[in-house]
């Protein structure tokens, strides 16, 4: 991490420079809502999936225009994977340098407990005791396939939500869900392409809806999942929209972008082109 420090205060495209390094959960918007504060408007995040998400919370009632860049230091690193960033820090670096942008979507989520934003997945029902069992032992030892192992472990305390959705205020059905997905990158869990077609800057959600089945139909769209084969399968309903709110019985939680961040009603909408990332050029 030391030689990134230095490398970053060497930017001249960041010049005046201030890093601040995270301790605890919470630091990364704390310091960059202060930072827009102070006049600051080109931030890069150094880290994760989940720092990323903090910076994007501090920044996003911004009244001014902000670069956000990345370099991916995480574990998971899923929605520089969506914009076709390098892993490499170097070719990070090149990319900070050049400056270009893309203006992107985020997602505002409004849940009982409180407001926040993510540009990634928000995920409900199932697919959160999934993530519970996959541990970072699992998930250093079985990368992508981690999801498989943590659906296996997972299955026994499968239970349906009945769930109301309404799209953009007119299309709604009912139906009985084991999980609720509401994407804007495409992946999640560390490579999973949960959302394989969905286009941050397209200022829609793509919205996927796993329906109550058996134990062994969920074993095997699990490992659908995996090979970004489970938009052909009859397991999932896929919906696109604008905004969409869900209301659900049991009261189902909500993970975005690692963080729990509710329970519904919630309701989430897309922002078209809130944010302008630093991309490739």
């Amino acid at each position: 991490m030391t030689d990134v420090r230095q490398t970053l205060r060497a930017l001249k495209c960041l010049n005046p420079v201030e890093l601040a390094e995270t301790r605890k959960t919470g630091d990364a918007e704390k310091w960059s809502r202060l930072a827009v504060r102070r006049g600051y408007t080109y931030f890069v995040v150094a880290g994760g999936d989940g720092t990323l998400n903090e910076v994007v919370n501090g920044v996003a009632e911004a009244r001014k225009p902000v670069r956000i860049g990345i370099v991916p230091l995480g574990t998971g690193n899923d929605f520089t994977r969506t914009l076709r960033l390098p892993t490499s820090i170097d070719e990070s670096l090149e990319i900070l340098r050049a400056g270009k942008t893309r203006a992107i979507d985020i997602v505002r989520v409004r849940s009982r407990r409180r407001t926040r934003y993510f540009v990634n997945v928000a995920a409900g029902g199932f697919s959160g005791i999934v993530r519970r069992k996959m541990t970072p032992a699992i998930k250093k030892t079985w990368g992508p396939l981690a999801y498989i192992r943590g659906a296996a472990a997972a299955l026994p305390k499968l239970r349906a939500y009945k769930t109301r959705l309404v799209m953009d205020d007119g299309d709604e059905f009912s139906t009985a869900l084991y999980n609720v997905i509401v994407a804007n990158g495409r992946f999640a869990a560390g490579g999973l392409p949960i959302a394989p077609n969905a286009d941050p800057a397209d200022a829609l959600l793509d919205v996927i809806l796993i329906p109550k089945r058996n134990a062994a139909e969920m074993a095997l769209l699990a490992a659908e999942i995996v090979l970004g084969k489970h938009f052909s399968s009859k397991a999932v309903i896929f919906r696109r929209a604008k905004k969409v709110s869900v209301r659900s019985r049991p009261g189902m939680w909500f993970n975005v972008d690692g963080e729990l961040v509710g329970s519904v009603p919630a309701t989430f909408q897309i922002l078209p082109h809130a944010l302008n990332f630093v991309v490739q050029q």
